[in-house]
This record gives structure tokens, C-alpha cells and sequence, in this order.
């Protein structure tokens, strides 16, 4: 099947930095890509611009002072921009900061400094794949299931023993790939061009989180895993038939 374009002209950026110098230097590389960009310095400005725009994708900084960002992206969360690609831009390069900003709902994490050409793969890539998260699939079946999980991909539902589990997009696109494959061994890189549609560029915490943040809401028990099993030294397996001895040797 034939990928569709990077991304349509014009698609809306909302770049959320309390460093007027960085939104102007990132509204600028962005602009050249054919976007439509807008800027917000503060939490409860971000909020309003974000949820009267709703942009296809939000850069946002973690540090903003009164209201940092992960507040601020706990609360878009909760609105119209539930669905909305965010990533996150910080000079923290510690993995408890990466992994808070991605539980509160992230689909990203870029450190500063950054290269313009990271940036702006990243920003097509997620924009991208939202695009066909937004399409039916057309060559699979409409649904996966496993024993006590069901996988809706048309309606982007996840079951457990039949009650519903609240999944973020991107949790739902790497749960995705990992079952419609089962037992299929995905290497870390592989795995997040697959999700993210871009290279890791050998930093593939954001997916390992992701993975955690997932074995916590589907798994029994996110500490013996019987659904994604980790294949040391390489990634993840999604196993279609768990037993007890396979989610025992499985831990993260």
C-alpha cells in the first residue's frame, strides 16, 4: 500500500515554550515545512489556545513555571484534545522525568538540545500517523482476540475480561502491532519505527514506557506479564497462548 503524504499544508502546530527565543526559532523550522504555527509562554494559555485550535500536534515544554507542563498536558487529557499528539521538549534527560511526562498522557520526548531535522521528523511522523489512525483498516480483521483480551480496531477499544480499558493512542497503535503479529519478535527500533513512524535515533525509552504504562493496564499482573513478553537483549513479543512458565521468565 502506498504511504500517504508526510503531511498535509497548513496542518496546525501549537508550540508551548516560556523561551520566546525557542517558539520563535521552532516557529520558524516549522513554518518552512508548511505549517500553521501557534505559540503559547504559559500553562493556562496553552490550554486555552489548545483547546480552542485543537492543532493536529502540541510541542510542550515541560518547564513552563507556574503551571509546568505535565499539568497542562493531565489537562488537555480531559478535553478536546484527548487525541492530540503531544510531545515533550525539556532539558531533563532523567528517565523519572521521561516516564511521568508519557504516563500523563505524551506521545514523545524530545531532549534539548535538539537538531531542527529531528524535530521536524519527529512532528511529521506522529502527525502522520494520526492521519491513519483516522482511516479503517482495509486489509485486516476488525478485531483480535486473545484469551480474556479483545482488541476493536475499528472502534480503537481494548477489553479484559470484557470490561473496557481506557488506552492512549499510542498505547493502543503499539498494542496493535505487537497482537495482530503474535509471537513475532519486534526489535526496539523496529518496533518504534512501526508506532512512531520514525527512527528512534537509538533512544527508545519513550517505547519501553509506553510498553510499562501498557503491561499496567492490561496485564493480571504487570510484574509476570503473560500478554507482551520482553525477549532480553532484542524487544517484544506479543505471546498468543500465555502459560505460567512463559509469564514468569518474562518481567521487564
Amino acid at each position: 500500500m502506498e504511504e500517504e503524504p508526510v503531511s498535509r499544508p497548513n496542518a496546525a502546530i501549537l508550540v508551548v515554550d516560556d523561551e520566546t527565543e525557542i517558539t520563535d526559532l521552532i516557529s520558524l523550522f516549522l513554518a518552512k515545512e508548511g505549517f500553521a504555527v501557534h505559540t503559547a509562554h504559559e500553562g493556562e494559555q496553552a490550554i486555552l489556545t489548545a483547546e480552542a485550535l485543537t492543532p493536529d500536534l502540541i510541542l510542550l515544554d515541560v518547564n513552563l513555571g507556574r503551571m509546568d507542563g505535565i499539568e497542562v498536558c493531565r489537562r488537555l487529557r480531559t478535553g478536546p484534545c484527548a487525541d492530540v499528539p503531544i510531545l515533550f521538549l525539556s532539558c531533563r534527560s532523567e528517565d523519572a522525568d521521561i516516564v511521568n511526562g508519557l504516563s500523563e498522557g505524551g506521545d514523545d520526548y524530545i531532549t534539548k538540545p535538539f537538531s531542527p531535522s529531528q524535530l521536524v521528523a519527529r512532528v511529521h511522523a506522529h502527525i502522520r500517523r494520526r492521519r491513519m489512525r483516522e482511516r479503517p483498516p482495509e486489509d485486516l480483521s476488525s478485531s483480535l482476540s486473545f484469551p480474556g483480551l479483545e482488541i476493536d480496531l475499528k472502534r480503537y477499544e481494548v477489553r479484559r475480561q470484557q470490561e473496557l480499558v481506557p488506552l492512549s493512542a499510542k498505547e493502543f497503535e503499539l498494542l496493535s502491532v505487537l497482537a495482530r503479529q503474535p509471537n513475532r519478535v519486534y526489535a526496539l527500533d523496529e518496533l518504534y519505527r512501526l508506532v512512531w513512524h520514525t527512527d528512534s535515533m537509538g533512544d527508545t525509552r519513550t517505547l519501553m514506557v509506553h510498553i510499562s504504562n501498557l503491561r499496567k493496564k492490561i496485564e493480571p499482573d504487570p510484574s509476570r506479564p503473560i500478554y507482551i513478553h520482553t525477549v532480553r537483549g532484542f524487544g517484544y513479543r506479543f505471546w498468543a497462548e500465555p502459560t505460567p512458565l512463559e509469564a514468569a521468565s518474562n518481567l521487564i
